[in-house]
């Protein structure tokens, strides 16, 4: 970076470490599907068009959510650097548009919370491994839905033998029509299972054991059967804790809001030492994605499908150099 990549008055020190915790976010196939501009008196999130997934993603609605949980990162780094950011969503960004800019709203005060919450950040991971037999207990069932309320969202509880039966049916639903799919098999290929030298994807180390028969909830191969052998006597857990989480609008914008209700969703979790994966598949195809709602009951838009428990520490997937993030500046 250079002197013309600060912003708010901030080190471009300061500026690298706030775009490297950005970074951090999950994303589908981890794609990082985020670019940067960053000049002096803002900081602008955008889409990378050229990270789209349009088979496993036709809607780019899992796009903005990562970018959404990107710049929730983004906002905390800029709070510990003493910026209080003032976010604001913009409407249908894409090409050239932002999704959203953030601007200098004054100083920010030290907060223990944040301070927990840039920790979790940095140590969150995608846990596709089984999770421990235990149920999360009720006051970290209440704190995740408290801190997806506090970024305007909603997370919906799965707590009927009922509602567990009807989403596990849409997500089998859902998973066979992808492998039915020689498209979404060619980009999940593409994603997945490729050992050393990438910046993105992810690798077979991070990619959990390979699905079993008995399995009831988790169903993909990330690593395409590459690099590991089958787990002896693995199990995943009975009865993980599944949530959705909903906006209380649909489009573009709910959708970048719901990203940065799911990054404090997953950080909190983090805190709360509860690891999380991602049942995908019914978000990803649009005809499952209509019943879900109404299977669950809910008035509500489901934006992300949860699976948490108590799990084992997994590896860090790898991430894009911060100057691979950076969009030129425009000419003066």
């Amino acid at each position: 970076m250079d002197e013309a990549t600060t912003a708010f008055g901030l080190t471009t020190t300061e500026i690298d470490g706030a775009l490297r915790l950005a970074s951090l976010a999950p994303s589908v196939h981890n794609s990082q599907p985020w670019r940067f501009a960053v000049l002096p008196d803002r900081i602008e999130l955008h889409a990378d068009p050229e990270r789209r997934l349009p088979a496993t993603d036709p809607e780019d609605r899992e796009l903005r959510l990562a970018c959404g949980a990107a710049l929730f990162n983004l906002r905390i780094a800029l709070e510990e650097s003493g910026i209080r950011p003032l976010t604001t969503l913009v409407p249908n960004g894409s090409g050239s548009s932002p999704l959203a800019v953030v601007r200098y709203g004054g100083r920010s005060r030290p907060s223990a919370q944040r301070t927990r919450l840039l920790r979790a950040a940095r140590g969150r991971r995608t846990n596709r491994r089984p999770f421990i037999d235990v149920a999360v207990p009720s006051g970290h069932r209440a704190e995740l839905v408290r801190a997806t309320e506090a970024e305007r969202a909603w997370l919906h509880v799965l707590s009927t033998g009922q509602e567990r039966a009807a989403l596990r049916e849409l997500v089998n639903r859902a998973h066979r029509a992808q492998l039915a799919d020689p498209a979404f098999l060619a980009e999940f290929t593409a994603w997945t299972g490729h050992a050393g030298g990438r910046q993105d994807g992810v690798p077979p180390g991070s990619a959990g054991p390979r699905p079993e028969p008995q399995d009831e909830w988790v169903l993909r191969d990330f690593a395409a059967g590459q690099g590991r052998e089958r787990v002896v006597g693995k199990d995943f857990e009975s009865q993980p804790l599944l949530a959705v989480l909903c906006s209380f609008h649909e489009g573009d914008l709910a959708q970048v809001q719901a990203g940065q209700a799911l990054q404090r969703l997953l950080l909190t979790a983090t805190t709360l030492g509860l690891a999380a994966s991602f049942l995908s598949q019914p978000i990803e195809v649009p005809s499952v994605l209509a019943e879900l709602r109404h299977a669950l009951g809910i008035t509500l838009t489901p934006q992300a499908v949860l699976r948490l428990g108590f799990g084992s520490a997994v590896p860090a997937t790898p991430r894009r150099p911060v100057a691979d993030l950076l969009l030129p500046q425009p000419a003066p």
